[in-house]
């Protein structure tokens, strides 16, 4: 991969070019890498993914170099700039990504100018520099928004919360009532919005009120999974006023094939040999880890549930729980020396332990797998729900509360495991009998059946259809792409 130097778009003056710009991190990649595949593959785009490799995890570089692309999808490494010199070792993960997006933009210009001027550019939502820059080329920006919408309209009224609101959100008596949307408890709030005075804050306030400059927003979720919050942002008067620029839900965009390492071909060669909806997929997203305490519980709370699991077991981390962001599948320490002593053993019989990072899409996909064990990552929940899997809700981190609470109390897929109050962690007990509901409870029943409803809804959403048309999120996105043709030079 490296920088081109000619425009995709000289291969036929028919198609347009888009540069599709993410912010660093999985979590980000993912879904823009598949909406770029997207509109290579079934929109007539030519597209350049630009790709900012500072910092890049191994899992970042093994994606981008090893997927067999659309002969019209690019990727573009944009030169990495040194920011190791302005953030401490333990600045957190958000406040570094933001920075390394920032500091690694400073070169967009020419880079865009280098590939050919696009005719559109899409951006992740922390990359809002680029609305200069973009604007000085006249080139119209969309923003791709990886999170839910629930979460982006949350986005939109957090301006108006930062002027309006004195103190704390997370001290406010009552919860916080976005409009048009459920309300949200203060201790699900976003955690970079939990404190005012730290940098996470106002990374995010910065980026959530430059949205409004985006020509259109591509949400990663379809019309029957967030009914409500869509309605909401598309009718209530409050989205009117900011104004709000126009939505395009085209989800779920997510992994569909993956390379698959030795480890991981181990781990479905497992899988095949086990009884359908029997196994409990255990992986905490691409930054997720536990602390010493909590990865004992959660292993002992695995053994004494007696049910089987496929466990990306990742080495503890007492400080931060995002520590393994930006070095996912690079993690090979054996998991022997930090599982606690006799786990291993006492499990060899109904466990497979992956280290740092497994080919979650297939897992997923797979007909053993019976319920997941996850972070509730946006990205994460998106697979869950596109392959009727549910879920026990862990969030760690930015959204997952939120997610988690939608998932468990809303849409009724998931279960949310109680907290010890005076240990603040889950103890073993409670993972045994959450483990069990899921996987040969009444009540795991009734979840997979809405979360494989859910997928049927998904999979008709993205249908490409034939001369019936096709499914909601594939029009929305083949709406904006013929948009985009209209402003080909002939």
């Amino acid at each position: 991969m490296v920088l081109a130097a000619a425009s995709p778009q000289s291969d036929t003056t028919a198609s347009p070019h888009v540069a599709v710009l993410p912010s660093p991190g999985m979590g980000h990649i993912i879904p823009l890498f598949n909406l770029a595949s997207r509109l290579a593959a079934d929109h007539g785009c030519h597209v350049s993914f630009l790709n900012i490799t500072a910092e890049a995890s191994a899992a970042q570089n093994q994606l981008l170099r090893s997927s067999a692309l659309p002969p019209t999808l690019h990727v573009i490494d944009i030169p990495p700039a040194d920011v190791s010199t302005q953030l401490a070792e333990d600045t957190p993960a958000f406040t570094r990504l933001c920075h390394i997006a920032e500091d690694n933009l400073v070169s967009l210009k020419s880079v865009l100018l280098d590939v050919g001027k696009p005719n559109a550019v899409v951006i992740d939502i922390f990359c809002t520099q680029a609305f200069e820059v973009c604007e000085e080329l006249s080139i119209p920006v969309y923003t791709f928004f990886t999170a839910s919408a629930a979460l982006f309209a949350f986005s939109l009224y957090l301006p108006v919360m930062d002027r309006e609101i004195e103190g704390e959100f997370v001290d406010l008596p009552e919860p916080v009532r976005v409009p048009g949307c459920s309300p949200i408890r203060t201790e699900d709030l976003l955690l970079q919005v939990t404190n005012r005075k730290i940098d996470e804050y106002k990374w995010y306030l910065h980026h959530s009120s430059r949205l409004p400059k985006a020509a259109g927003i591509f949400l990663n979720t379809w019309e029957d999974f967030e009914p409500v919050t869509l309605k909401a942002i598309r009718e209530n008067p409050f989205y009117h006023q900011i104004p709000t620029p126009p939505i395009y839900p085209i989800g779920p965009l997510t992994k569909e094939t993956e390379p698959i390492s030795e480890s991981g071909a181990k781990c479905l060669a497992w899988l095949d040999n086990q009884p359908p909806d029997s196994v409990l997929f255990v992986a905490l997203g691409s930054g997720g880890t536990l602390t010493t305490a909590q990865l004992a519980e959660v292993a002992w709370g695995l053994a004494l549930s007696g049910q089987r699991f496929v466990w990306v077991v990742r080495a503890p981390c007492d400080a931060d729980p995002t520590a393994s962001f930006f070095s996912v599948g690079g993690d090979v320490n054996d998991a022997k020396t930090f599982l606690p002593e006799g786990f291993v053993e006492r499990t060899k019989e109904v466990g497979h332990l992956v280290p740092s990072w497994a080919p979650q899409a297939a897992v997923l996909r797979h007909r053993s797998t019976g319920g997941f064990w996850s972070h509730c990552g946006w990205n994460s929940t998106l697979e869950s729900m596109s392959h009727g899997v549910p879920m026990i809700a862990w969030p760690l981190y930015a959204e997952q509360r939120m997610n988690a609470t939608v998932l468990a109390e809303d849409v009724g897929v998931a279960v949310k495991p109680a907290v010890d109050p005076g240990r603040g962690i889950v103890p073993r007990e409670e993972i045994k009998r959450v483990v069990r509901l899921v996987i040969e409870g009444e009540e795991g029943k009734a979840m997979r059946r809405k979360a494989r409803g859910l997928k049927e809804s998904a999979a008709k959403a993205l249908n490409g259809g034939g001369s019936g048309g096709g499914g909601s999120s594939f029009e929305s996105l083949s709406r904006v792409a013929k948009e985009w043709k209209g402003t080909v030079k002939a």
